[in-house]
């Protein structure tokens, strides 16, 4: 009776999966009555993008003070001084909420303690000091001015401001003198690692992979993800146990990061994916980082699988709109220990032009 119920448990199983799906894969709409009414797969991801978005406009047009806006658009103001020729007169459908955001937001002692807040103020400055005549530009200019003036504490000239984060001509001496065959051989060095010395790994260090991850480019600048380093022996051994990767060496693991997205970080359903495409570029520079500092890793894939996803929001106690993204297992390599060879495809097969 056992066998007959499990055959049967696993041919509806397969029909639900396999088969059912074939009916609804004919439209945009006929996919959604799908996962609508056969399957959740999709809600947790629905559910943290609108919880995302109503936190966003919230800031934005509640609170006035949306940090991920004034990045965004302070971002934009760059592009636009930039560019060659450079329009006398633009960003006016945008340019008040920035400076509302400014406004709201920026303190001149935030200054010395995180670096974006002078380029936040570095870049308006440039922007209202070479926009052409325009009275909504004139009338801002003067409320980001009073705003600025009414700290007495701090030297408003923007003349003496010799080291401004605006635009700039990149010095050609100042370039690394590093060879692609000696970038292509870290390439071809750093391979997934899963056995690592029982050492621990200095936070200094981690730091300075991540200073270098933080450079990575970014849409709008948003840096929309957070490096969460678990190192705490009781809480490492409940976030190493939960990715499904790690079976066999997750007891030996010195370091754990989680990499989680945020999407409060943008007002429209068009960017949810940019947590994830941000997040890669910077995980990788990560990892290639950790390599300079003899330090390896171990990048972890982590599915959308509800019953993780929970466990994972509670062990980390992250928002509705946070997302994991990935895991990385990171400590000194057990030279005794194999890596995978892992061949790559070959040019041919992922490269066409045009």
């Amino acid at each position: 009776m056992k066998k007959i119920l499990g055959k049967i448990y696993r041919n509806l199983l397969d029909f639900k999966n396999e088969t059912l799906p074939r009916y609804f894969m004919g439209s945009p709409f006929m996919a959604t009555v799908y996962y609508l009414f056969f399957s959740s797969k999709f809600r947790r991801e629905q559910h943290a993008v609108i919880q995302g978005k109503v936190a966003h406009i919230r800031q934005l047009k509640v609170d006035k003070e949306n940090i991920y806006t004034l990045i965004r658009n302070t971002h934009r103001l760059e592009k636009g001084l930039l560019m060659r020729p450079r329009r006398k007169v633009y960003a006016l459908d945008y340019i008040g909420e920035t400076v509302d955001a400014f406004v709201n937001i920026w303190k001149p002692e935030m200054m010395l303690e995180d670096a974006q807040y002078k380029w936040f103020h570095d870049v308006l400055s440039e922007y209202f000091l070479t926009s052409g005549d325009n009275e909504l530009v004139h009338n801002l200019s003067l409320k980001f001015s009073s705003h600025i003036e009414s700290y007495p504490s701090l030297e408003f000239n923007p003349k003496k401001n010799t080291d401004k984060k605006i635009p700039y001509l990149r010095i050609q001496e100042m370039k690394p003198k590093i060879s692609f065959e000696d970038f292509y051989k870290l390439n071809r060095y750093r391979r997934s690692v899963r056995w690592f010395l029982d050492k621990k790994v200095p936070r200094e260090l981690v730091d300075k992979a991540i200073l270098a991850a933080n450079q990575a480019p970014s849409a709008c600048n948003r840096q929309p993800y957070q490096y969460r380093v678990i190192d705490d022996p009781e809480l490492l051994a409940k976030v190493a146990a939960l990715p499904g990767g790690v079976r066999g060496y997750e007891k030996g693991i010195p370091m754990m990061v989680v990499v989680i997205g945020n999407l409060d970080a943008y007002f429209d359903e068009r960017d949810r994916h940019v947590i994830y495409i941000d997040a890669s570029l910077a995980n990788m520079t990560f990892m290639l980082a950790l390599e300079t500092l003899d330090l390896s890793s171990c990048s972890i894939n982590w599915p959308d699988v509800e019953y993780l996803e929970r466990q994972m929001e509670k062990t980390l106690k992250l928002k509705k709109h946070q997302r994991t993204i990935m895991c990385m297992a990171v400590g000194y390599a057990d030279p005794e220990g194999k890596v995978a060879f892992s061949e790559k495809r070959d040019l041919d097969y992922i490269r066409t032009y045009n």
